[in-house]
């Protein structure tokens, strides 16, 4: 892409946020998002998975009070990328959050495609949600169908098999690492899911290197309940 493709491709964005901030009833927040910084973000996100952890049971909401407030507009303070695995549920997973204040993409194993990325940025810019967390799990059975490919040349029917060819790449490479194969292949996906993210302009790689957007990777343990931040 040209320099000027891509300048073009940044006015587009900024008219497209802007035309998303203010127009009707396409609007989809009624402020200026939310007054947390990316690390103020990130660490509530770390506070709410060990409130999950040391009491899952506390971690209860008032949804009618919440469903009342948020009616009118959302201001998300944090982005995140999950499997779609139903023992993945991120508002649980970080300590019971209520409406409206994650911004969340799931699909199986995590990946990124163009639809996913036009979520990302439209949280990232328009909603100015402050923190992308891309967050794999133990025992991801989208990623165990890319290590069987790369293993055993395994084949899926359907659309799975073209949904986890993005995989098959993190597989390959954390296949010469050593130790548990899937383990290591999910932790590389996420790594490699977000150095793209870094990388791909120019709405997320603007915001990300100026700063304004933290994006991390993330590692949740099925047993323990527990998230690592690996990036």
């Amino acid at each position: 892409m040209t320099r000027r493709g891509a300048l073009g491709l940044a006015g587009f964005g900024a008219a497209l946020a802007s035309g998303m901030m203010t127009t009707g009833k396409a609007r989809a927040a009624d402020g200026p998002g939310t007054s947390l910084t990316p690390d103020q973000a990130l660490a509530q996100l770390e506070a709410g998975n060990r409130r999950y952890v040391a009491s899952p049971e506390a971690c209860v909401i008032n949804m009618t009070k919440r469903r009342e407030e948020v009616a009118g507009g959302q201001a998300p303070w944090a982005t995140i990328v999950s499997c779609a695995d139903s023992r993945v549920p991120p508002e649980l997973i970080f300590g019971g959050l209520s409406l409206g204040e994650l911004f969340v993409v799931r699909n199986a194993g995590n990946t990124v495609d163009t639809t996913a990325l036009g979520t990302l940025e439209y949280g990232a810019a328009v909603l100015k949600s402050p923190v992308i967390v891309v967050m794999g799990h133990q025992a991801c059975g989208a990623v165990s169908a890319a290590c069987d490919v790369v293993t055993k040349n395994a084949t899926y029917p359907g659309a799975i098999g073209p949904m986890i060819e993005p995989i098959v790449p993190a597989a390959i490479a954390a296949r010469a690492k050593g130790g548990d194969f899937v383990d290591q292949s999910v932790r590389e996906n996420v790594l490699r899911t977000v150095r793209r993210l870094k990388a791909t302009g120019p709405l997320i790689s603007d915001l990300s290197g100026s700063g304004k957007v933290k994006i991390v990777g993330a590692y949740y343990n099925l047993a323990s309940g527990k998230v690592d931040f690996i990036v």
